[in-house]
């Protein structure tokens, strides 16, 4: 036997030697444990489903405005004289307080020079009536002499009254906004004076749309002119200070019309004293003119309302339900309203029925799939064989 014969004879046994040792330690090894395989559906967080009774509020916005500004106008002309100090921007006046007051000198001459007039007249009048009665004066000369009189009586009215506006006041209590003149200054008849504002309430424009028409009482043309124009309170908040501040006010009018270009219907809503100089209270915020707010509206109350996140409703106002064998039902709802949070649905769905609050991007009619319960029940399922194969081992 030859050493190379020797050689393979050697690197054959070995292995022979390894292929035996695998196949007696494969044979050694213990079965892979079995285990159920584990389900694939997709897990969805449900949602049962719920009746309310629901009050609606309807949001809106516009600008605080004074319910009542005036530009005042000089009526004579002449120079300013005297100016109340409470006439500057942001200035406070009650109502009929002297705000200014034009040189009134040319004014108190024509006042005197009415009344001598009107004093000649008279006299000429009882003159010529006494001597009509003694026959002495024609009819003619006695109609003459009294349309002389009315005539001087008339003109001592226009004096009187062109000295009266000398004075510049308002017939309300209010706030100057602008001031447009100064001591000295000479004004013409139709000069501006300045602008006033009254104070005892404010009005905000509230647009509607015709949704929201559909949730608000707005008082009628017939309710406002029957005194009774009462419509629903209104919440106003707008940011002062950094805060958030909230007023109370009342819907009061609709302007009756649609507007053209926005198509929508503006009610008017009134916050009484909105400056707050009537209020006892000194922690009560004012509500500036000018003011940009948000309203909320008191609405209509339903009955019967299913409410459900609004992330929950498809685009086509549809929602995903979960039957009672877990498999998916994609169903069309009625959509009552719906806010940035919640739409209100008053068909379509029944209580106690379960949506998916997950979020599938493609959703089929009987598509199965897991929920929470499903989980727990599982879980429990598991727990309980666990304790039994243990007390079985005992």
């Amino acid at each position: 036997m030859t050493r190379s014969f020797k050689r393979y004879l050697l690197i054959a046994g070995i292995f022979a030697v390894a292929i035996g040792g695998a196949v007696v330690l494969s044979q050694m090894k213990p079965p892979p444990e079995k285990k159920e395989s584990a389900s694939v559906d997709l897990l969805v967080d449900v949602m049962p489903l719920t009746t309310e009774t629901i009050s609606f509020e309807v949001q809106s916005q516009g600008t605080v405005q004074p319910r009542t500004e005036t530009v005042l106008s000089a009526e004579v002309s002449g120079a300013i004289i005297s100016i109340s100090p409470k006439f500057i921007p942001g200035g406070v006046f009650a109502r009929g307080e002297v705000l200014m007051r034009i040189d009134p000198t040319n004014y108190l001459v024509a006042v005197d020079q009415a009344k001598a007039l009107l004093a000649q007249r008279q006299i000429e009048y009882d003159g010529a009536l006494k001597l009509r009665e003694q026959g002495y004066r024609a009819e003619a000369e006695l109609a003459s002499a009294k349309a002389a009189l009315a005539s001087a009586d008339a003109e001592l009215v226009r004096a009187q009254r062109n000295l009266e506006r000398t004075y510049i006041r308002l017939p309300y209590a209010g706030m100057v906004r602008d001031k447009e003149t100064d001591l000295g200054e000479y004004v013409n008849v139709g000069s501006r004076l300045g602008v006033a504002f009254a104070t005892d309430y404010a009005e905000i424009r509230l647009p509607l749309t015709d949704s929201d028409l559909a949730f608000v009482e707005l008082p009628t043309a017939a309710d406002v002119a029957g005194g009774d124009g009462l419509g629903p309170k209104v919440t106003l908040s707008a940011i002062q200070r950094g805060q958030e501040r909230t007023w109370e006010g009342r819907i009061v009018r609709s302007e009756g019309v649609v507007d053209e270009n926005t198509r929508v219907t503006f009610a008017v809503a009134r916050i009484e004293d909105p400056y707050r100089l009537q209020a006892g209270d000194s922690g009560v915020v004012p509500l500036p003119m000018g003011t940009f707010v948000a309203a909320s509206i008191d609405g209509a109350t339903v009955d019967g309302v299913v409410r459900v996140p609004r992330g929950a409703l498809r685009g086509n106002g549809q929602l995903v339900i979960v039957d009672a064998e877990n498999r998916l039902e994609i169903r069309n709802v009625r959509k009552l309203r719906a806010d940035s949070a919640y739409a209100y649905l008053i068909g379509g769905v029944e209580p106690g029925e379960r949506i998916s609050l997950t979020v599938i991007e493609n959703p089929i009619n009987g598509m199965r799939v897991r929920t929470e319960d499903d989980l727990v029940d599982q879980r429990v399922a598991t727990e309980t064989k666990t304790e039994t194969e243990t007390e079985q081992a005992r």
